[in-house]
């Protein structure tokens, strides 16, 4: 197989979706570390015209774009675990879902906590109905494909993963058990995956990072 490496940044979401599922398919790769804010040369030469992490070379061939490089992933290495379905239109509701996550829900929920004062406020009214919305179609689920996490759990690995840390910062919390039931539940069971649990994002350098872009002394002003 030809040499597979991840430009990225552990730091990122976006990177982590990509190496969350090269590690399940098991592929061996090389991590080309990144720095966001000092572009390389490396980076630039492989991803022009968006100029972001990832990029994933396979062979010397760069891809671009989480979502499409999950595909990619998916259709290049088809041993189990299985990460998006084979059939048509299982394929695109996750494709729509996964749209929605990434032009709405992560959006809506960065907007809650970035902002302040009456934007605040606002902005945290269309996250707690963008979750609604993620949380009636996790209903009776345990995983958004079933018994197994898979393409849309990683795509929703933010919520997880990344949004904890941000409420511990600014001390408010935006996902409790009685608002989503059911968006909760599948938190505590995507933690409990032991592949999710071994490749959890650096806490402590996220806090750090995190606390850098806003104070919690300002969080309600």
């Amino acid at each position: 197989m030809a040499e597979v490496k991840l430009i990225g940044s552990p730091l990122s979401f976006y990177c982590w979706r990509v190496a969350m599922v090269l590690k399940m398919k098991g592929v061996d790769y090389e991590y080309i570390l990144e720095d966001p804010r000092n572009k390389s040369p490396l980076l630039l030469k492989y991803n022009p015209i968006h100029k972001k992490i990832p990029v994933l070379l396979h062979g010397g061939n760069p891809i671009a774009e989480s979502l499409v490089i999950i595909e990619y992933i998916h259709e290049t290495w088809k041993e189990n675990p299985i990460i998006l379905s084979e059939d048509p239109y299982e394929r695109a509701i996750a494709r729509f879902w996964a749209k929605f996550t990434d032009e709405k829900v992560i959006p809506g929920v960065w907007a809650a906590f970035s902002t302040r004062g009456e934007a605040r406020e606002k902005a945290t009214e269309s996250a707690i109905e963008l979750l609604k919305t993620v949380d009636q179609e996790l209903k009776g689920k345990k995983f958004f494909g079933g018994e197994a996490i898979g393409y849309l759990d990683i795509v929703m690995g933010l919520i997880p993963c990344w949004l904890p840390i941000w409420e511990e910062v600014l001390g408010m919390k935006l996902v409790d058990a009685e608002t989503f039931p059911s968006l909760h539940a599948w938190v505590e069971n995507f933690l409990e995956v032991p592949i999710i649990k071994e490749s959890l994002p650096p806490r402590d350098e996220m806090l750090h990072i995190f606390r850098q872009y806003i104070s919690p002394s300002t969080a309600t002003k």
